[in-house]
């Protein structure tokens, strides 16, 4: 799908130090003379100290969302009488998500947040809006909206990083504030994305740069992330609390692919891609009509969420919960088990799930990517069965498509896919490289109908 960011928007809508010289032999000398000035070192150490206070933040944030989707979804079905969460679950769950969210989209500052829809694109949130974000994302995720925390991370980041600047002494000129803005949500997005490395990689690749406004972009946004990654897993270990970020724990034993992993694997992930594509254009079309009467339409569209996950309930037998919330926990137990459930469940799961995630895209409040993971890769498990054609390869094709597929950033998505699962998957990175470049062309050729006008 085409992205709905300019090349010179980076996550979250922040823009580069526009002052950065131009790429070539003439502008080292420029370049060094930007990276040894005091202002610039400055504001490298300005960035390791800013991502310690963020992580911190983003790791209560993470670890209270984590706790109450495990009270809503587990501990309370029990006290209830309930082995685990019935099947009508959902319906109430989200239809107070819809009733929590709608004055929070109607009239609080910064409406919650982003559309999911929309991407990573956008004006950078401030620290006016960050309250709504933070509310409507702890209190309404949890109940089983089908997205993730990474863009209420970010927004968190973003937001904690233009509050700092407001102790400064003399107010900061716009590229400053935009670097900073970038490297608050680059520390908050590196807590759940595998460390600094792909958080970096996503400001690179989605701000479209090269030579030196790279540079002066990217040594901000490493040393931020690297300080937000170090400190929230220090809080991990120390506390002892779960905070589900994205990564697995157990995946099929690695395997070199073979051409029956190619044969099958590519047209999987161009179908996985049409998926993710249909989803967010069903994202884009929702968005749409909730523009007038948001207040109703919102709490509708929520309903429909819940009664997409009973659907899936209802067809499968099986816990709602398994196509609710974000996916992490369920990515994982496939990624365990890739055989835990049948055909038939699987292309339920992508079905109900898929649907939910695309209301969810256009009306609710959340992060895009995660749920995209667990379509993609149940959506490629599902096919796990054809002749020559791997667990590991499955897994892989599906995490990889349906990240390039809903980010539009295929160099982001095959790192990702790759960290995700584990150090035994460099045998993959083939199939994982193609599958995401890919995914990409395919979403460029189906999902121009659907993208919404630029933003820029």
């Amino acid at each position: 799908m085409p992205s709905d960011r300019g090349p010179s928007n980076p996550p979250g809508g922040h823009g580069p130090a526009e002052a950065a010289p131009a790429a070539g032999p003439a502008a080292e000398p420029a370049l060094r003379t930007i990276l040894l000035s005091r202002r610039y070192v400055g504001l490298l150490s300005f960035s390791v100290l800013l991502g310690v206070p963020i992580a911190v933040a983003c790791f209560f944030f993470v670890g209270f969302q984590h706790e109450l989707q495990r009270w809503v979804w587990q501990s309370l079905p029990r006290t209830l009488g309930h082995d685990e969460a019935p099947w009508w679950w959902p319906l109430p769950a989200l239809l107070l998500a819809g009733l929590i969210l709608a004055p929070i989209v109607t009239r609080v500052p910064g409406t919650g947040g982003h559309v999911p829809a929309h991407g990573f694109g956008g004006t950078p949130i401030g620290p006016r809006a960050l309250p709504g974000v933070v509310v409507a994302a702890l209190a309404t995720l949890p109940l089983g909206v089908v997205l993730g925390p990474e863009a209420p991370l970010m927004a968190l980041g973003s937001g904690l990083a233009l509050l700092s600047l407001r102790w400064a002494r003399s107010a900061p000129d716009p590229a400053t504030t935009a670097l900073v803005a970038t490297a608050g949500s680059t520390a908050a997005i590196s807590t759940i994305l595998g460390g600094p490395v792909v958080a970096a990689v996503l400001v690179v690749e989605a701000a479209a740069l090269g030579g030196a406004r790279l540079v002066v972009l990217l040594l901000p946004c490493l040393l931020a992330a690297a300080a937000g990654a170090l400190t929230f897993e220090g809080f991990g270990r120390w506390t002892g609390l779960k905070t589900g970020g994205l990564s697995l724990t157990s995946v099929p034993p690695d395997a070199y692919p073979d051409v029956g992993d190619f044969l099958w694997g590519l047209p999987i992930a161009a179908l996985v891609a049409v998926v993710i594509t249909l989803a967010r254009g069903l994202g884009f079309r929702t968005a749409a009509w909730t523009g007038r009467h948001t207040a109703v339409r919102t709490v509708v569209c929520a309903l429909a969420v819940g009664g997409c996950l009973t659907a899936y309930a209802l067809l499968t037998g099986r816990s709602p919960q398994e196509a609710a919330l974000s996916g992490q926990i369920m990515l994982g137990t496939l990624a365990a088990d890739p055989h835990e459930l049948s055909v038939a469940a699987l292309f339920a799961l992508v079905l109900c799930k898929g649907v939910a995630y695309g209301i969810a895209l256009g009306s609710l409040r959340g992060g895009p990517i995660f749920p995209a993971v667990l379509i993609g890769t149940a959506a490629a498990l599902a096919c796990n069965g054809l002749p020559g054609f791997g667990a590991a390869p499955s897994l892989a094709v599906g995490a990889a498509a349906a990240t390039a597929a809903v980010s539009g950033l295929p160099l982001t998505s095959s790192i990702l896919a790759i960290l995700l699962l584990g150090p035994d998957a460099h045998n993959q990175m083939p199939l994982i490289v193609t599958a995401s470049v890919l995914a990409f062309m395919v979403t460029q050729f189906v999902g121009g109908r659907h993208a919404p006008p630029s933003r820029n």
